[in-house]
């Protein structure tokens, strides 16, 4: 994915994530952590969202990650913030404490520092899952610096979820 993602290529794929949400009659949550946010910001900057956007939970440190997403102590311990086991535990808590039908979930390392050898500046896991599915999650090494980490991230995130209602 090319790192230079502009806000028009974001706004078009939240359009393309908000037909396909009405059409196959689903409810988004995003839970995110390296994007803080964005994502949720991205697809309620769609004029109708209310109709098909349930809410967004941004959870960077741990004890967010537990309370508000149920990621489990012990997954965060053997595993760390930056991980498949912990995305997964990220996008099912997501759907467990909202009412969507379809969940997106975001962890990762946007820079500019935080990274290492093994879990290198701009590492990211993205997960999605549909209520009463099983998880999906994939790994991304995204080039750039903190903007553009996050923006790839978005995209790819965003282009999920049309995969997963495709």
């Amino acid at each position: 994915m090319s790192k230079d993602v502009s806000d028009a290529a974001l706004q078009a794929q939240a359009e393309r994530v908000a037909q396909a949400a009405l059409q196959h009659h689903q409810r988004l949550v995003t839970a995110e952590s390296c994007t803080g946010g964005w994502i949720a910001k991205t697809l309620t900057d769609v004029a109708g969202s209310s109709g098909w956007f349930d809410c967004g939970m941004a959870a960077y440190s741990y004890e967010a990650k537990q309370a508000m997403l149920g990621v489990s102590p012990h997954t965060l311990e053997d595993h760390g913030a930056v991980s498949r086991e912990t995305v997964i535990e990220m996008v099912s808590g997501a759907l467990v404490h909202s009412g969507a039908t379809i969940a997106v979930a975001v962890t990762g390392i946007a820079g500019p520092g935080g990274g290492t050898d093994d879990k290198p500046v701009g590492t990211v896991w993205i997960a999605w899952k549909r209520r009463g599915g099983y998880p999906t999650a994939l790994v991304f090494h995204f080039d750039g610096d903190r903007e553009a980490i996050r923006r790839q991230t978005v995209a790819a995130a965003l282009h999920g979820l049309l995969d997963l209602m495709g």
